[in-house]
């Protein structure tokens, strides 16, 4: 018998969410064989099996916080077709006054409903530990009206059902159905739709949350004439794209325009750590990632190193992994500074609110053409606000401000960017 046991997952995470079951009871699988997907803080992991055999048992259900080294089920020797049939041939020794019942009752008469609960059982969409329990207190999972929208029974489903009060003590039970049912009439009526937050966007509440209540958190704007880049992009776009097979996008720009912000304003790359300050010497810088499941941050690493070409490839690998829940614990550990760009919705203006322990972000608006002074006339220009929320704990006003200018002078000169490579 081997046990399927919660992996190590990273040196910060201690707990995941069973996010669902590959294999159920009953099932084969092979060594090595994905039987379960775990959802942690930053990534899904799959979870395999280091022996071969037939899966016994799911110890925990879709849905379950489970911990690093808990067992959560059990792989045994056999194949599937042995699993099924073992309770067929221990189910005569387990209960003789069913089998005696059998032999008084006509054999026509029983076969009919024992075969149509076994269907309808089978129909029934429940987890594992709920079909469990159902067995154990003897109730048809039909007969059980789940709380889930989906229709998935659930182990307190079948609890609130193997409870539920004979017929005489109904009248003094009622009083009590009435008032719990009160709050949640809403909900009943479907004016109200409850939705379990998922783990990735708790934990994403939670440390965005922890962010605003421990650091001094200030947000500095500029805005960027986008003139100069858009048209060396819009001159260099096919030639790039045709020598390095990847797009050129304006995300290389502003990378290596913080990069090298980065390097003339030092204490923006930096970390607090108790009474000290941790003052980075690489540039590893965060790209944000918006998926179905929430906002994540894969890190391109040694951007100072990288050319544009790197680093929009880069930037390509991460977001496709990102939507298709392939990153690794690896991709979204250890920046030092964070871009993230609201303008692919629509966003104005806004201010970021930093990851995790570094001290600054940037953020990126979308281009709006706005009427700008130029000299002494007025030109119609495509402009792009940017934020730049910092820690003020270590930065001051003048770095926070003087950051802002040279990635504002880099963008709107980008042949500069050349010297910064």
């Amino acid at each position: 018998m081997a046990e399927i046991k919660v992996p190590e997952l990273a040196e910060s995470i201690t707990e995941g969410t069973i996010a669902q079951w590959l294999k159920q009871p009953g099932d084969t699988v092979e060594k090595g064989e994905f039987i379960v997907e775990l959802e942690t803080d930053k990534v899904n992991v799959e979870v395999i099996s280091e022996e071969a055999g037939v899966v016994q048992e799911l110890l925990a259900e879709e849905g379950d916080t489970v911990e690093v080294g808990q067992v959560i089920a059990t792989v045994g020797e056999g194949s599937g077709e042995a699993a099924a049939s073992a309770p067929k041939e221990e189910a005569p020794k387990e209960d003789l006054a069913k089998e005696e019942a059998k032999q008084e009752a006509p054999a026509d008469q029983e076969a009919a409903p024992s075969e149509e609960e076994s269907t309808s059982s089978d129909r029934t969409i429940a987890s594992p530990a709920a079909r469990k329990l159902a067995r154990e207190k003897g109730i048809d999972l039909a007969s059980i009206t789940p709380v889930d929208p989906m229709g998935r029974v659930r182990v307190q489903d079948v609890e609130a059902h193997g409870s539920k009060p004979a017929a005489a003590p109904a009248k003094q039970e009622a009083p009590k159905a009435s008032a719990a049912a009160a709050p949640s009439s809403d909900e009943e009526s479907g004016r109200i739709v409850r939705e379990k937050m998922t783990r990735r966007r708790q934990t994403i509440a939670k440390r965005l949350l922890e962010v605003k209540q421990s650091t001094a958190m200030l947000t500095t704007f500029n805005e960027i004439d986008m003139t100069n880049v858009m048209e060396l992009r819009k001159r260099k776009k096919d030639k790039f794209q045709q020598d390095h097979d990847v797009k050129l996008g304006f995300m290389s720009f502003f990378t290596k325009a913080v990069t090298a912000a980065l390097k003339k304003y030092p204490y923006v790359n930096a970390e607090i750590d108790g009474t000290d300050v941790l003052l980075k010497q690489f540039y590893d810088v965060g790209i944000a990632v918006s998926t179905e499941e929430g906002l994540v941050v894969p890190i391109v690493r040694d951007t100072d190193k990288k050319n544009f070409a790197e680093i929009e490839a880069s930037i390509g690998e991460l977001a496709t992994k990102a939507r298709d829940k392939k990153l690794s614990i690896g991709d979204m550990t250890g920046g030092s500074f964070t871009i993230t760009n609201g303008g692919v919705f629509g966003s104005l203006l806004s201010t970021p609110i930093l990851n995790g322990t570094q001290v600054g972000i940037l953020g990126m608006h979308t281009i709006q053409k706005r009427p700008i002074a130029v000299g002494d006339n007025v030109e119609i220009r495509p402009m792009m606000y940017v934020a730049l929320s910092y820690d003020h704990r270590v930065i001051d006003g003048s770095d926070s401000v003087g950051f802002l200018k040279t990635v504002k002078e880099l963008i709107e000169n980008p042949e500069d960017l050349l010297l910064e490579s």
